[in-house]
């Protein structure tokens, strides 16, 4: 199949291997991957923060780029949330007709990684390769708006050699939420305290999830702790074989490199 990759803000600004590696994933199971360069934000940071009519024109953008693709994929649950539920809102709002019948069938084949895997490829075992401890954290978009439910997992789960172990409370809030992490912080703070903890207690290696956003908040958080755990992204645990294994990309992100082993931060509310 061809498949048009969204790269969304954040992987192309700061995580590029997820984008690296949602392709590599992809070409290995036989599909063309396409990128359009004249890509841009799918505009969910102007809507959710009340500036819906200045996202009218990232909403036009990404309908003249994918409203006649054949299938679209982004590693991000939170960005397929924002072009399925938002891009609608928008174009009603303040496009055209036009747009709005656009922005409709663009959304009908927009999908989430794991969503594309296995609900229109079919396919959970990817022969992916990773021979570490990891722990999954369902992260909002893709748990409550979109509803992949187990999906992320049963790709997890046909992983060779993964020692995967399930995350306490996986269903609560990591903290970010975008822009809630920046006005609400101590009461993001205390949620990434807890989410952290739960991540220290598994005995986990990794962290992942399908949102780079979600994984830049837990990780910069762990770092800062000097935790031992490190996050990763869905696709890069999918895109490592034994044949070519993951290898972490030290100036990127929140990986870094054989961090020191420490105990896990305290509560919320506890001391320091």
């Amino acid at each position: 199949m061809r498949i048009a990759l969204f790269i969304t803000c954040l992987a192309d600004a700061m995580f590029p291997d997820v984008g690296r590696a949602t392709t590599t994933l992809l070409r290995r199971l036989g599909h063309e991957v396409v990128f359009d360069a004249d890509q841009a934000c799918c505009g969910q940071m102007h809507v959710n923060t009340g500036y819906q009519r200045e996202a009218l024109p990232m909403v036009q953008r990404f309908a003249d780029l994918y409203a006649d693709a054949d299938l679209v994929v982004a590693p991000s649950g939170s960005c397929v949330g924002s072009v399925r539920h938002q891009h609608a809102l928008v174009a009603d709002r303040f496009g055209s007709r036009g747009l709005q019948q656009q922005t409709r069938r663009a959304a009908e084949h927009t999908y989430e990684l794991s969503e594309l895997l296995v609900d229109v490829l079919g396919v959970t075992d990817v022969g992916a390769h990773f021979p570490h401890r990891v722990t999954y954290h369902p992260t909002c978009h893709s748990l409550r708006m979109l509803r992949v439910g187990d999906k992320p997992l049963q790709l997890l789960r046909a992983v060779q050699a993964i020692d995967l172990v399930e995350l306490p409370g996986a269903d609560q809030c990591c903290g970010f939420g975008g822009t809630f992490a920046v006005k609400n912080a101590d009461t993001s703070t205390a949620m990434l305290t807890d989410k952290m903890r739960a991540v220290a207690d598994t005995g986990a290696e990794f962290c992942t999830a399908g949102d780079s956003s979600c994984l830049m908040h837990i990780g910069g958080g762990m770092t800062r702790a000097r935790a031992a755990a490190r996050t990763i992204h869905l696709a890069q645990i999918l895109a490592s074989t034994a044949e070519a294994p993951f290898q972490p990309d030290v100036t990127a992100g929140s990986v870094t490199a054989d961090p020191p082993v420490v105990s896990a931060p305290p509560r919320a509310g506890g001391a320091s």
